[in-house]
């Protein structure tokens, strides 16, 4: 009989294969006597070998962009930050002044900072993996040791470890690894990150319950469902294995029945655009620009901006890029922005709060390079056609997405500087759109008010990360309370419904752009709920699509109607399952 392990959904892929446990780090040898210890021998030592992680940073960096995409890449900047935080280079001094030597005094301070950030909870304390993962880095250094390798892993690999670093996961081949599961972690750590980026399924967090699991035994990962099992049946190892060999890229799709439904992507950075083409987007769902403005020290100007903006439209000529304007603050500071410490940061200002506050000069130059990249479109899909320069038939469209949206005040707030941006640029003589123009659902307040806010907007898009996280009252990396944060609780569910039914009456497009969009085991019951248009991860797209034609729409409207009648998730779940 199989075990089933819970643990925090990372990814919504699945996948059966055999267990292969890692450990990672380097072991210390015993440390010398102290008066054998050299101080200024040791410190020497220590910035000779902050200049080569530096630069080992900086090719992993390189070869993170080209092989996942920028915004991972950045986790190798961050790391470069750790490595100059001139607290802990005072703690390893103290450590040295204390008889250590250099390998046992790196190990002690970044133990010490990786276990403060750990005790700040939350995810504050996911990023003690990355100071881990330097820890490791400078050690292995310093004693010329060799880390463990993952490029050599035998087919079918389901990994298993205490944690893994960002920089194992990026240098994972999903080819190869069939699934991993950690012990400890989050779905917001760095780790998580790429393997979504990577589309390799996975399991964190699922407690010390994991060690039992023997090296060699058939493992098959529900990333959906957060759930590891251990000697599967034949039906579940058909299950986790089948859910991923059907894939479709070649052609848009509709259910069995013939309703149209577009799949789209999620882009984080340029190498993401090119991912959504290479596995049959039909556009982009959610274009996070905020990677525009990440790892630099100043923002990108109005030109800058266009250039991208635009690049973005072009690679899709037939289809249309959502641009989800700045959306910082919570857990997405910038360090050139004045964003004083708040108590609650991801119920302070962000997104749409700063834009319409303190950012409103950087929210301003956005729009206007959201215009003039517009008016290269074919113009399809403007609110208000008011180009003076000649369209580009081969650049497709551009809409404005509108984040962190709580009140129809701020919505039409928005509106007005998108108005207001547009007059100047005529006023200037230069050629601009004015683009389509949409809101992310994600506060409980949103869905609620969602008709009013439909009605002045083409387009409403259900964010259920942070939407299922505002609802359920639950964090996603509180592994304390992972159980609640789950998109399928009949909260979720009711508040999704909510927002199609009304988005539909007042004639808006209604799409979905969180995580549960990627969830092909997720898309019957989406569909029955009214979502036009799935946005999912590039790797999601092909089973998403996949998923989408083997939906009969009159049967997940049936479907649909059972998981709102539900009061648990569980119900829910059966309902998914065939069995409610």
């Amino acid at each position: 009989m199989s075990d089933e392990l819970g643990g925090t959904s990372a990814t919504p892929f699945s996948g059966v294969g055999t267990a292969v446990w890692y450990e990672a780090g380097v072991d210390l040898p015993e440390p010398p006597d102290p008066d054998d210890v050299d101080p200024a021998a040791e410190r020497e030592r220590v910035a000779a070998t902050r200049e080569e992680a530096r630069e080992q940073l900086r090719t992993e960096r390189d070869r993170t962009a080209e092989r996942v995409g920028a915004a991972e890449a950045a986790i190798f900047e961050a790391h470069e930050g750790f490595l100059d935080d001139p607290r802990i280079a005072d703690w390893i001094d103290d450590a040295i002044d204390d008889g250590l030597p250099a390998p046992h005094a790196v190990d002690r301070a970044y133990a010490d900072a990786a276990a403060e950030l750990e005790a700040a909870g939350g995810r504050t304390a996911e990023r003690a993996d990355d100071l881990r993962d330097l820890r490791d880095r400078l050690v292995g250094i310093l004693l010329d040791a060799a880390a463990a390798r993952l490029d050599d892993l035998p087919g079918g690999t389901v990994l298993l470890a205490e944690r893994l670093s960002p920089s194992d996961t990026a240098g994972l081949d999903p080819e190869v690894v069939a699934g991993l599961a950690t012990v400890t972690g989050g779905a917001t750590s760095h780790a998580a990150i790429v393997a979504r980026s990577l589309g390799i399924p996975a399991v964190v967090g699922v407690g010390e319950a994991l060690r039992a699991v023997e090296a060699g035994a058939t493992v098959g990962v529900d990333g959906g469902a957060g759930t590891v099992f251990v000697d599967p049946d034949d039906a579940t190892r058909e299950r986790l294995a089948g859910g991923d060999a059907v894939a479709v890229i070649d052609r848009a799709v509709a259910t069995a029945d013939g309703r149209p439904v577009e799949v789209v992507a999620n882009v984080g950075g340029p190498g993401d655009v090119d991912r959504a083409v290479e596995r049959g987007s039909d556009g982009v769902g959610l274009f996070r620009s905020e990677f525009l403005f990440q790892g630099r020290e100043r923002p990108p100007d109005e030109d800058e901006q266009y250039a991208a903006y635009r690049e973005a439209a072009a690679a899709f000529p037939d289809g249309r890029v959502v641009v989800r304007t700045l959306d910082v603050g919570g857990d997405k500071p910038l360090p050139y922005l004045d964003a004083p410490e708040e108590r609650d940061p991801f119920l302070g200002v962000r997104g749409v709060r700063r834009s319409l506050g303190p950012d409103a000069d950087l929210f301003e130059t956005q729009l206007r390079a959201l215009c003039r990249a517009a008016a290269d479109g074919d113009g399809d899909g403007d609110r208000d056609a008011d180009s003076d320069g000649d369209r580009d038939s081969d650049v497709g469209d551009l809409a404005v997405m509108i984040p962190m949206v709580a009140t129809v005040e701020e919505l039409d707030a928005a509106l007005a500087r998108l108005d207001s941006v547009a007059d100047d640029l005529a006023d200037e003589g230069v050629a601009h759109a004015v683009p389509e123009t949409g809101v992310m659902i994600e506060t409980p307040s949103a869905a609620f008010v969602a008709g009013a806010l439909a009605e002045r907007v083409s387009f409403l898009s259900v964010g259920t990360n942070d939407l299922t996280q505002y609802v359920m009252a639950a964090s996603r990396e509180n592994a304390g309370v992972a159980d609640l944060n789950h998109p399928t609780h009949p909260g979720v569910v009711r508040a999704v419904a909510r927002t199609a039914e009304a988005g539909h009456d007042a004639g808006a497009r209604v799409a979905m752009c969180g995580e549960a969009a990627g969830d092909p085991r997720l898309a019957p019951l989406l569909v029955g709920l009214g979502i036009d248009e799935f946005s999912a991860a590039p790797p999601s797209v092909p089973r998403v699509k996949a998923a989408i034609e083997d939906v009969d729409a009159a049967a997940a409207e049936r479907l649909a109607e059972r998981a709102l009648a539900a009061e648990t998730r569980a119900e829910v779940e059966a309902v998914l399952d065939g069995d409610g």
